[in-house]
């Protein structure tokens, strides 16, 4: 084994998770391709690779549970996940996509409280569980790894106000225009993208409408072409027209 991968295996239940699969995973894991830990010494990362677990979701599985023990932190490896919260008229609104290499479970490690969100699994997926010592252990030796925690929480916080500001829009159409250019990131060579986009389902539910509207929305956005799907991602062809709608 290089000092880079480790083979999964599987790691006992606990209360913040499911029941691991049956199956043992077969897959390499290359741990400084994951943004958080790409900088570690090489000391640090032979502790990480001794306390790291993993486990496999099917699709909808719940990956964490709000009001669980924040006893690890928590590694999308691959597929997606999305976290959520449960209204008290027993709607699920989703907060935000997680892809391969972003972590999660932060708030609850970091405090020692219970998991304040759930997160369930969109795709079939791998994640990989830190036990909170070993975490609390980089946050507080490792710059790289506090640095980048920083930055991380900095921009959560932005984030979560964009967002709050997102769903104080009326019109259910502008909240999804809105949402879709907020996503948006520029990549090279293709301009503005939205990556992994979810189904149309998730989106409504992280936009608290229905899937029909976010359907007929994204139609009519093709229609006048500022808009164009593509393999797993949305094209964003006009991207000055997506803002002056959102604006508007």
């Amino acid at each position: 084994m290089t000092d880079e991968n480790r083979q999964p295996e599987a790691l006992p239940a606990d209360s913040g998770t499911a029941a691991p699969t049956p199956q043992q995973v077969e897959v390499q894991v290359h741990l400084r391709k994951i943004p958080l830990l790409a900088n570690l010494s090489e000391e640090e990362m032979k502790l990480v690779k001794g306390e790291l677990r993993f486990r496999e979701y099917a699709r909808r599985d719940i990956v964490l549970q709000k009001g669980g023990t924040g006893d690890a932190l928590l590694f999308c490896i691959t597929g997606s996940l999305q976290v959520i919260d449960i209204t008290e008229d027993g709607r699920a609104i989703g907060l935000r996509i997680l892809q391969p290499g972003d972590f999660f479970g932060e708030i609850a490690v970091i405090t020692g409280s219970i998991r304040s969100a759930s997160v369930v699994a969109l795709t079939p997926c791998l994640v990989a569980l830190l036990p909170r010592a070993t975490a609390l252990h980089l946050f507080s030796h490792s710059p790289s790894v506090a640095n980048q925690m920083l930055k991380f929480l900095a921009e959560k916080v932005q984030r979560d106000s964009q967002f709050r500001a997102l769903l104080s829009i009326h019109n259910t159409a502008k909240r999804i225009v809105s949402y879709i250019d907020l996503m948006k990131k520029e990549k090279e060579g293709e301009g503005a993208v939205v990556e992994n986009l979810p189904t149309h389902q998730d989106i409504a539910n992280m936009i608290n409408t229905s899937r029909e509207t976010v359907t007929r929305t994204l139609l009519m956005l093709a229609q006048q072409g500022i808009i164009k799907k593509g393999t797993h991602q949305l094209i964003i062809i006009k991207p000055d027209e997506l803002k002056k709608l959102a604006q508007s």
